[in-house]
């Protein structure tokens, strides 16, 4: 694939509530995750950047963020071009928060092929992640129609995570994308026992492919709401246009009921983890020995 065309979508716009108590430690305010340094001397939108950066050219990346933000991302993103952040006027979800990346891609380029990324997870090994986004990507080419999702391995029955069920068994070994049978978001515990004894996915949530498919499928399941945003766009008027939408889940709202159009790649060996908790993030930090000034202090404290 022509790495012109290759287009990195990063997903900045949350509001983090449930991380608030951490990252006011951390930071001293009551950012949103994603602009807070939890694990270095990089905010969690900076590591996620630097971590696909080979893969994708420098022009080619969009930053979506939230207006009320901006006081967190401002001197971070001052040398950003500004045709690459869009600042939405409201949070409406991660579906909006696409669709408005989406739209603005295709503008630039009728041949995009899009990989979204959230701006709060944790891999342990960043190299293992670039291979299977190097191999989610190259689904993209031999199955143009779909749209491809990584799945990391599974490892206890998570009821705060989406689930990939996969159409057929996928060896250990298989890099190959398969079809997804269901899409599985936040299902009970009984059912997700039941997914982990099936050798079910987790769901990174990172999403690949053309522009055209993602907006076919976002068409299917709400078309108003994506011809308001197309009108919003066209005439530059994205008050109007968010004040008059619902929020939409991706995940639930999209993917669960439009599955036979996805695709899975596994992700085995990146040590994937949702940084949606204090508890996994303390996790994160202590399986892999990560000792931030902040977490010295609070062990201090604690004892």
């Amino acid at each position: 694939m022509d790495s012109r065309h290759r287009w990195a979508v990063f997903l900045a716009g949350g509001d983090g509530t449930r991380l608030r108590s951490l990252t006011l430690r951390i930071a001293g305010d009551l950012r949103p995750k994603q602009f807070c340094r939890v694990f270095g001397e990089l905010s969690l939108l900076s590591e996620t950047r630097s971590r696909v950066k080979p893969l994708f050219d420098n022009d080619r990346e969009i930053i979506m963020v939230s207006q009320c933000h901006e006081q967190f991302y401002r001197e971070e993103l001052v040398h950003t071009g500004g045709s690459r952040v869009i600042a939405q006027p409201l949070n409406r979800g991660t579906a909006i928060a696409m669709a408005m990346a989406l739209l603005q891609t295709s503008r630039a380029d009728r041949d995009a092929v899009v990989a979204f990324f959230p701006c709060d997870h944790f891999y342990s090994n960043s190299h293992a992640f670039r291979l299977a986004l190097e191999r989610g990507l190259d689904s993209v080419e031999r199955y143009p129609e779909s749209v491809v999702l990584l799945g990391a391995e599974s490892r206890y029955p998570e009821v705060e995570y989406g689930w990939i069920e996969p159409e057929s068994d996928l060896p250990s070994d298989s890099d190959a994308a398969v079809r997804v049978k269901c899409f599985w978001e936040k299902p009970s515990l009984n059912q997700a026992r039941t997914l982990l004894d099936r050798r079910c996915l987790w769901h990174e949530f990172v999403c690949i492919g053309r522009a055209s498919a993602f907006l076919d499928l976002l068409r299917t399941r709400i078309p108003g709401t994506v011809r308001s945003l197309k009108r919003g766009f066209a005439t530059d008027d994205w008050e109007t246009a968010y004040g008059a939408i619902p929020a939409v889940d991706f995940s639930r709202e999209i993917l669960t009921p439009e599955s036979h159009r996805l695709l899975v790649v596994r992700d085995r060996d990146s040590g994937w983890t949702d940084l949606g908790t204090p508890e996994r993030v303390v996790e994160a930090l202590t399986q892999n020995r990560v000792r931030p000034a902040w977490f010295a202090g609070a062990i201090e404290c604690a004892s």
